[in-house]
């Protein structure tokens, strides 16, 4: 191993080293002490995860290909590690502020550490026992945090309803592993890459994709198991930003870890862009009846999620990839900033603001995919031919068209509307040509576009876009649809009924420590 081939393997082990080494906690330094510790280990882990980037977009892709035994150095993976300990170094930094004077600090810091080691360790397996068991130890350290109150009996029984889940998850993967590692002969991803390019999928090896998507479905909470991520909110609103914008977000990444066995099982494809575009659908018209910020925000992340898991059904990595990205800094910025929330409702009350205009209900969708066309027509300068589906620029039109619908005021207001929907299409137009332009960086990922699979998505978005108008448009008259929609339609009540039912427990607050 050369000097750059020890450079890079160093920064991308010394995230999950630094992190590690916040975990141990015992009761004779102070909080402060503990928060200052934890501080200096995540620069530093932020200033590696950073190196490991710039190491690997640079030197050569010998070089930057080197492994270790049940690890993996890839691109992918040193672009979500930087993204990753930023977050959590911002939400550390925000938590030390938040939880002043709070009791059980150590065991939040401890718990925070290891959330963050977990993950990073995650992101370089290339082995199925490496994977499993970051996966469990991620949502072993994640528990601590979402009981941080445990005299909450809603957080509990959240973090119940998570339990399930994530051990139905792992039952799930590990019969996977058991599939692939019969079938390949060893339990390396890689190998498990290289056995899929010399042929055809076995049955085993199609069940063992069937499994993945499954336990990813589990561990994102997509329908009908999205209750526990409505009900953490009883958590400290760190452990929400922590959890919607960076763990949750960990099914999209092991998608595009596993994109090339699900490129050969159409059957575990069709499952994601079903159960995605279902969540999405259902989750959009939920958040809409929703009047409490975080929940909103809740809600939002299980559309978000279900938008991510059916890109990569769709085969359109890089897009889930981006998307990945985006929500996580969304999500951060909007749960760390909910206390101005109110204000901001406030002021849009104060001006007057309504729902939006018939006129730009109907014709959102024709302006955004006008403009999105016409950025479209630049593709040829960052990306090659075909390399975006026609159809994806319909979804993209849809799920933009809100931003250009223009809303109703107290007093009409011309010019004010004009701003509005100039400012809509702006946006519509950036969107556009990030999602080109973000195309074109080296993500280290391979796209595969579902062709069949593409117009259906367009139909469900087409759906979803005339609910939400005529929710806006026609209130009064959808009153049963609307209680419905805020009921959630039901699913996490059978969900909580099934899950008590598998995992019978019985709990008590527990006294501080």
């Amino acid at each position: 191993m050369n000097a750059t081939s020890l450079a890079i393997t160093a920064a991308a082990l010394l995230p999950a080293v630094t992190m590690l080494a916040a975990v141990p906690h015992g009761r004779k330094a102070a909080a402060t002490a503990r928060w200052r510790r934890f501080r200096w280990l995540a620069g530093v882990a932020c200033a590696a995860a950073a190196a490991n980037l710039v190491l690997q977009l640079t030197v050569a892709a010998g070089a930057a290909s080197m492994s270790l035994p049940g690890l993996s150095l890839t691109l992918t993976a040193a672009w979500m590690a930087l993204l990753v300990q930023w977050l959590g170094t911002v939400i550390g930094v925000f938590s030390s502020r938040y939880l002043q004077g709070e009791a059980n600090q150590p065991r939040y810091v401890a718990a925070l550490g290891g959330v963050l080691a977990a993950v990073h360790l995650l992101l370089l397996a290339d082995h199925w026992l490496v994977l499993i068991a970051a996966w469990a130890v991620v949502g072993r350290a994640l528990q601590q945090l979402l009981c941080f109150y445990r005299d909450r009996p809603f957080a509990l029984l959240a973090a119940h309803k998570k339990r399930v889940a994530d051990r139905l998850a792992d039952a799930l993967l590990v019969a996977a592993a058991l599939l692939a590692w019969q079938d390949v002969g060893s339990g390396s991803l890689s190998a498990l890459g290289r056995h899929l390019d010399a042929g055809a999928p076995s049955i085993a090896l199609q069940a063992c994709a069937v499994c993945v998507a499954l336990a990813v479905v589990l561990r994102t909470a997509l329908l009908p198991v999205h209750g526990w991520l409505i009900q953490v909110m009883e958590a400290p609103t760190p452990v929400s930003a922590l959890l919607h914008a960076g763990v949750i977000n960990l099914g999209g990444y092991v998608l595009i870890r596993f994109a090339a066995l699900l490129d050969a099982v159409p059957v575990a494809r069709w499952l994601l862009v079903g159960a995605g575009l279902a969540t999405a659908v259902l989750a959009g018209l939920v958040m809409l009846t929703r009047i409490s910020i975080k929940v909103r925000l809740a809600w939002s992340t299980v559309a978000q999620m279900g938008f991510m898991v059916m890109e990569c059904g769709l085969g359109l990595y890089t897009l889930a990839l981006l998307h990945l990205i985006g929500h996580s800094l969304y999500k951060t910025h909007a749960f760390l900033a909910a206390s101005g929330a109110v204000e901001s409702a406030r002021l849009r009350m104060m001006r007057g603001v309504s729902s939006p205009t018939v006129a730009s209900l109907a014709l959102a969708p024709l302006l955004s995919a006008a403009l999105v066309v016409a950025v479209h027509a630049l593709q040829p300068l960052f990306l090659p031919a075909g390399a975006w589906p026609w159809w994806w620029s319909g979804v993209l039109a849809l799920a933009w068209a809100p931003l250009l619908w223009v809303p109703k005021h107290r007093h009409p207001d011309a010019p004010r509307a004009v701003r509005d929907a100039m400012a809509g299409a702006v946006m519509v137009a950036a969107l556009a040509l990030a999602a080109i332009v973000g195309h074109a960086l080296p993500f280290g990922v391979v796209d595969a576009p579902h062709e069949r699979a593409g117009p259906v998505v367009l139909a469900g978005m087409a759906a979803l876009y005339l609910c939400l108008a005529l929710l806006h448009a026609r209130p009064a008259g959808l009153a049963i649809g609307r209680r419905w929609s805020y009921a959630g339609f039901y699913v996490d009540e059978y969900a909580t009924r099934a899950a008590l039912r598998l995992w019978p427990t019985r709990w008590t607050p527990a006294t501080t420590d």
